[in-house]
């Protein structure tokens, strides 16, 4: 059964004038229970996790200023919504819809995050909506618990995962894989395992025929026994933040290519969805549910 993590349940904490980037979270999953590619069996609800799985991939300093909300001006500023114990709290929730998701992904070939992808998080500074890096916690939980010796972070969000390159810039066990927009955040970039930085405006044929070369090769020479899947739809041309080329159509087939490729290889996927800021709603929506459609037609 395909198992999702969903932190809706708990009330979104911040203010209605940030609310548009988050709305999608509340609406992905009315809309895949209305259409029938989820029931309410497939969603499981994350609680607060243990803080030693937070502290394996962040600094104790940094996690305390969080939790009593000391960071000082410029580190909140550089976050980008206004801190709050709720706010805290849903990061953390979502911390462990990654974590629990990852188990599940062990027991059914895969598993997914509502929400997640928060790959600007460093071990010690939060930036750009992220405060605590969701996969960098699941991937040393997964190896602090042995349950992994390898693991491929595939991070196609439009953004680099600057924050997932800092945390595993010195642990051979993570193979940090980022394919990116050149002129996207962050302007300052950090060094990946293996970065792909492409052009404005790179459209589907051009996208899918690099990651085609590309991810086959990184699995038969790394062999991970776990990929961590970070799914942005803000790869898409109607993005306001990104400035790629692809179509609905063209992100859809990138994620058949990426879960077909894990399911053959039979390396369990666990999913965030990352980013999507598309002005129109519905087709951020659109874009984030394929993910879970192809998640049930190929696993289920």
């Amino acid at each position: 059964m395909l198992k999702i993590a969903n932190h809706n349940i708990y009330k979104h904490p911040l203010p209605d004038e940030h609310r548009f980037p988050m709305i999608k979270y509340e609406l992905l999953p009315e809309q895949l229970l209305y259409e029938g590619t989820c029931t309410p069996n497939n969603f499981f609800k994350p609680n607060i996790p243990n803080n030693q799985h937070i502290l394996r991939a962040h600094t104790a300093s940094y996690y305390k200023d969080l939790q009593n909300l000391t960071l000082d001006a410029r580190a909140a500023r550089k976050i980008g919504f206004p801190l709050s114990t709720a706010l805290i709290k849903r990061e953390l929730i979502i911390a462990d819809g990654t974590i629990k998701a990852s188990a599940f992904a062990l027991k059914y070939g895969i598993a997914m995050n509502i929400a997640g992808g928060t790959h600007h998080a460093y071990s010690n500074r939060g930036e750009a909506f992220c405060m605590l890096n969701d996969q960098a916690i699941g991937s040393h939980y997964l190896l602090h618990k042995q349950l992994a010796k390898k693991i491929l972070i595939v991070d196609l969000d439009v953004h680099q995962g600057n924050g997932t390159a800092e945390i595993f810039q010195n642990n051979s066990s993570v193979f940090t894989f980022s394919m990116h927009g050149k002129g996207n955040y962050p302007f300052k970039k950090e060094q990946s395992s293996l970065d792909i930085a492409l052009e404005n405006h790179t459209d589907d044929t051009t996208y899918l025929r690099i990651l085609k070369e590309t991810l086959p090769k990184l699995i038969d020479t790394q062999k991970p026994d776990f990929i961590y899947y970070l799914c942005g739809v803000d790869v898409l041309a109607t993005d306001k933040l990104g400035k790629l080329g692809m179509t609905v159509h063209g992100c859809k087939t990138r994620d058949r290519f990426v879960l077909e490729t894990c399911k053959k290889n039979q390396i369990p996927v666990m999913c965030s969805m990352g980013g999507g800021y598309s002005p129109d709603i519905k087709i951020i929506i659109e874009a984030h549910a394929n993910t879970f459609r192809l998640a049930q037609d190929l696993y289920f």
